[in-house]
């Protein structure tokens, strides 16, 4: 760890012992956007040696460039890999969105790792989502560390922001976030600001100075020592707090002076365990220099305190059946069992699978089982098919560097795996497993889409399926009440690079149209018609009468035809020609083309024609009657009713049930979930929910999620209807 005080410059050109899972160190970087999670991807890579100071990557002596431009758009919203070697280890470091919408692609990191590290801007502090973060690292027991960013902005105070973040991530136990060194500032300038060029190694009592560029280490003057005592007490009580030798509060507290290595092997275990989270500063190198400050603590706090592969517990392994399956963590000669994390799309190699293995070893040219997973409602088939793995590479900006073989443990990009989806298992093909899924969140956005022109209407179908292979928090929906093709999105971000993904990747150009909720209407009283249809125009004619009443049923009844003909007034054959017929006109609605439902429909008499009667006469006929006695009352519009139930904090709930009450809801209950978080219930008419996911993040600053759920139609206040009605009539 940085208190280890190595100086070693990096492990470029080094030999990895990348065979064993135990050389492999798998972290995410989590943080809200803006926080400096890409620019300190950067700063590490620079610091390995993994890219010179053009950022330019280096590879076996020779450098290639690549667009930087493109690289950080792309990083910004989609999960993205960088792997370097510091020494001895290859750590694949896994870059994820800070926008909320992709979510989905920081779900699928935290999938892949075995670490969090929680990236917070001394300027911006900590945000709700990422608050919320935290608590899903810490409901799975992920080992996290802190490190803070921008401490060159003005007014950026390095203490306070720890105490921030203790106060934010430390519910339980303030104590256990705490920092392992403090800022080392230079004198003020004239502008008043003292920028920070070092790190005092709260540990050791080292001072590590990056003024020049390069870090060094030196001994603290006498005058500085005073200012560090009282930190490194309370992190070493915070350390000894987590030991397993129980003993060592008790010395501690006698006065013993405990021994700094036992306190920085205690601190790894605490941290791999999951119990300790230490808070480090980090920041670019400034223009010229080969290091950015900390970038050397925290290669050392991975490699030494994040926990291996072999650590990380085994998620859920069954066989296609599902039978549980019993494996070993990270067992690189057992059955093959690996998940892929990201689906990209490249233009000149096609497809492309970033792939965590899990068991046994991943080698190219070899025939695997694909099965998954279990999303067939977002548009995702499931899978039960074998494919042939091509070659295996792992990436840095935009190059692809053969790889041999991938061990348990580590993470890979498998190329053109062409049924493979995210979310989906990689195993043996004589032996297939399914891996339990990691949960996706809801997209509740919708996007309804129309191909641009007859050109792009031939290519949408591809390209909306190669869309949602990629992205499982996607979902793809033909609507048959609607006939709208919509893209569930979980948000505005997520629905714009949809789009551009579309026109730029796949060459379909998309309009997007009003999204259109599924209503339907009923009969709000009793009445009659008589469908009369007869024609004569030389030759056979045609002749049918009939006389229906129609009545309201309770919600959820659906159409129900009743035949109380006597005396032979329709023949028998015909009766199911009329129940046809007005089951027919009752899906084509009755006057504003939406479905008709909840209704009773009863023949009551009518009249044929030995020769110029037909089925097809009394379809005709029963249609016309049934639109008669439409016209004939007051026809209901009804509108789908949600379930819907929010998860917030509790400084929002009376915002939040404000809104839902504006929105025609009915707010029915609400529960206390755990600390600090309300659980709101309510039922709200769908049309007033389409864009639910942008207000309420808006309303609650990222801190409150939604779910819904159909519960019912039910009738539209009649102003709202009378509108619809008028919207419908302009349009037919």
């Amino acid at each position: 760890m940085g208190d280890k005080a190595q100086t070693h410059p990096g492990a470029a050109g080094r030999a990895v012992a990348a065979d064993h899972p135990a050389s492999v160190r798998n972290v995410v970087l989590v943080g809200h956007s803006g926080s400096g999670k890409t620019t300190l991807v950067e700063a590490l890579a620079l610091t390995a040696g993994a890219v010179n100071r053009a950022g330019r990557v280096e590879d076996g002596g020779t450098v290639s460039d690549y667009d930087e431009i493109e690289h950080r758009q792309q990083r910004s919203v989609q999960l993205s890999l960088a792997p370097v070697e510091w020494d001895g280890f290859k750590i694949n470091i896994l870059d994820t969105p800070g926008y909320a919408d992709f979510v989905g692609e920081l779900r699928a990191g935290l999938r892949a790792a075995d670490a969090a590290l929680f990236v917070v801007s001394a300027s911006d502090g900590v945000d709700g989502s990422t608050r919320m973060l935290w608590e899903e690292c810490q409901a799975v027991g992920m080992p996290r560390a802190i490190v803070i960013t921008h401490l060159e902005a003005a007014r950026a105070d390095f203490e306070e922001m720890t105490r921030v973040c203790a106060e934010a991530f430390g519910a339980d136990d303030p104590d256990a976030v705490l920092p392992l060194y403090l800022p080392l500032r230079a004198p003020e300038g004239p502008d008043g600001h003292a920028p920070v060029t070092g790190l005092i190694g709260l540990l050791s009592q080292k001072l590590f100075d990056y003024a020049s560029g390069e870090r060094k280490e030196a001994e603290p003057g006498e005058d500085q020592l005073p200012a560090i005592g009282e930190a490194r007490n309370r992190l070493i009580e915070g350390i000894i707090a987590e030991s397993e030798d129980e003993t060592l509060m008790d010395r501690y507290l006698g006065g013993e002076q405990i021994d700094v290595k036992t306190l920085i092997d205690d601190l790894e275990r605490a941290v791999a365990r999951g119990t300790f989270f230490p808070v480090l500063a980090a920041a670019p190198a400034a223009d010229g220099a080969r290091q950015g400050l900390g970038t050397v603590e925290l290669l050392e706090l991975i490699t030494g305190g994040f926990p291996t592969p072999v650590e990380h517990p085994m998620p859920g392994v069954t066989t296609i059946d599902g039978k549980p399956r019993d494996l070993k963590a990270c067992d690189t000669s057992g059955p093959l069992v690996a998940e892929v994390v990201k689906t990209a799309s490249d233009p000149y190699v096609g497809r492309i699978s970033l792939v965590r293995v899990f068991s046994g070893t991943l080698r190219p040219d070899e025939t695997v089982h694909v099965s998954g997973h279990g999303l067939a409602d977002r548009g995702h088939e499931d899978h039960d098919v074998d494919e042939r793995i091509g070659a295996l590479s792992t990436p840095f900006g935009k190059q692809q560097r053969p790889v041999t073989h991938a061990v348990a443990g580590d993470l890979v990009c498998v190329a053109k795996l062409g049924r493979a989806e995210t979310g989906d298992t990689l195993s043996a093909k004589d032996d297939p497993l399914l891996m339990e899924p990691w949960q996706m969140p809801d997209p509740l956005l919708p996007l309804a889409i129309q191909a641009h022109s007859k050109a792009d209407e031939d290519k949408l179908s591809q390209g909306l399926s190669r869309l949602v292979a990629e992205d499982p928090t996607m979902r793809l929906e033909q609507n048959q009440d609607t006939h709208q093709v919509v893209l569930w999105c979980l948000g505005e971000a997520h629905a714009d690079v949809a789009l551009e993904r579309l026109r730029s990747r796949y060459g379909v150009q998309v309009d997007v149209v009003p999204h259109r909720v599924s209503l339907r209407e009923t009969f709000a009283t009793k009445a009659a018609g008589r469908g009369r249809h007869v024609k004569q125009s030389g030759g056979h004619g045609q002749y049918a009468i009939c006389e229906i009443e129609v009545e309201p049923l309770p919600g959820g009844s659906g159409i129900e035809f009743v035949d109380k003909v006597v005396g032979g007034a329709v023949p028998r054959q015909f009766i199911p020609s009329v129940e046809k017929g007005v089951r027919a006109q009752a899906a084509k609605g009755v006057v504003a083309a939406y479905p008709l439902v909840d209704v009773r429909i009863t023949l009551l008499d009518g009249k044929a024609h030995s020769v110029d009667s037909s089925d097809a006469a009394f379809q005709t006929a029963g249609a016309l009657a049934l639109r008669e006695a439409a016209a004939q009352t007051r026809i209901h519009l009804l509108e789908p009713v949600a379930e819907v139930t929010v998860l917030v904090a509790d400084d929002y709930v009376g915002a939040v049930m404000s809104d839902l009450s504006s929105r025609r809801g009915r707010v029915l209950g609400t529960e206390q979930v755990g600390a600090g978080r309300t659980l709101v219930r309510a039922e709200v008419p769908e049309f007033e929910i389409g864009r639910y996911a942008i207000d309420l993040r808006s309303l609650s600053h990222g801190t409150a999620r939604f779910d819904r759920a159909y519960a019912r139609h039910e009738p539209m206040p009649p102003q709202i209807a009378e509108r619809i009605r008028e919207q419908a009539g302009e349009s037919s």
